[in-house]
């Protein structure tokens, strides 16, 4: 097992949505990763960040709302914090259950800057909803700005782009951190989407999904396994049904023939499966799971969790 490299994607079940959620919560992760670390593997952490970067992106607007000498916040800028702030309780977490375990290791959180491309279709059909309610007036305001909104039950709220990522700017950092025996934790929320132009790397008032940008953080590190620790033990067919059905393993045709059928939603499943097929089919030694939270060691140990092959 030595030497071997492990991307670990958590999901939303390992922060929650408050701030005594995510401390509470990110022990629970702490624990998992620990149990990883003794069984030898080189660990790279990506994590969701949904709630939070909501709640940074509306607590920014409402500031520049009451105070007009101050602007609302880009996207770019709230993921950015984002990051720091799920990094902070993350790595402290992490620090704390090894030393506890009698284990020294470092970790380290990179700010993480993924390239999207400007022409993506989906800068054109933006699906991710952010942020707080608006009235009529001022969705219609956001959208002289040539923003988009989207009306729901309770007023109108932006929905923002989820491009593809094409590339990690910070690879070369992590690799060195990771050659260095240390924790790295990466790409988080997707990381940051940013345009390249020219020299300069500009924010994309976008949300990468997190599930594909740990795919392309797995691939482009040569990862030995890509792992979703999600609220679940298994993929299900017929989820949440009567004719529920766990799956222990999935080729990549039945994988296919799943989400043609529908069997997984986009806000759920559907990115972490169609992310641990893409990392499987560059190369049949890649090895890709979807378990829970709390069985990341059996789930590597080939005991729990979905198979990808």
């Amino acid at each position: 097992m030595e030497n071997k490299t492990i991307v670990v994607a958590l999901g939303h079940s390992a922060f929650g949505t408050t701030f005594p959620e995510q401390q509470a919560n990110v022990k629970v992760a702490a624990k998992a990763i620990a149990d990883l670390v003794e069984e030898k593997y080189r660990i790279v952490i990506t994590h969701s960040n949904a709630p939070q970067v909501g709640m940074i992106h509306t607590a920014m607007t409402e500031f520049a709302r009451l105070d007009d000498s101050y602007t609302v916040a880009p996207m770019s800028l709230c993921s950015a914090m984002s990051q720091g702030y799920i990094g902070f309780d993350l790595q402290n977490a992490i620090r704390t259950e090894l030393l506890n375990r009698g284990i020294y290791k470092q970790v380290s959180t990179i700010i993480t800057q993924v390239r999207v491309e400007p022409f993506d279709e989906a800068f054109h059909k933006p699906t991710k909803v952010i942020g707080r309610y608006m009235t009529e007036e001022e969705a219609k305001e956001e959208e002289k700005k040539g923003n988009y909104v989207v009306k729901e039950e309770k007023g109108y709220r932006r929905v923002i782009a989820s491009p593809k990522p094409i590339d990690i700017y910070e690879l070369d950092a992590i690799k060195a951190l990771l050659d260095a025996n240390q924790i790295v934790i990466a790409c988080g929320g997707g990381g940051i989407p940013v345009l390249q132009q020219g020299a300069k790397l500009k924010g994309a008032s976008a949300i990468i999904e997190k599930d594909l940008a740990s795919e392309k953080l797995a691939e482009l590190l040569d990862a030995d396994t890509l792992l979703f620790l999600t609220g679940v033990e298994k993929v299900c067919k017929n989820f949440n049904t009567a004719k529920e059905e766990p799956l222990d393993a999935l080729t990549l045709d039945e994988t296919q023939v799943l989400i043609e059928d529908g069997h997984f939603t986009s806000g759920s499943m559907l990115p972490k499966v169609q992310a641990a097929a893409s990392f499987v089919s560059v190369d049949p030694k890649h090895n890709a799971i979807i378990a829970a939270l709390s069985q990341a060691k059996s789930a590597v140990r080939g005991k729990t969790g979905t198979h990808f092959k």
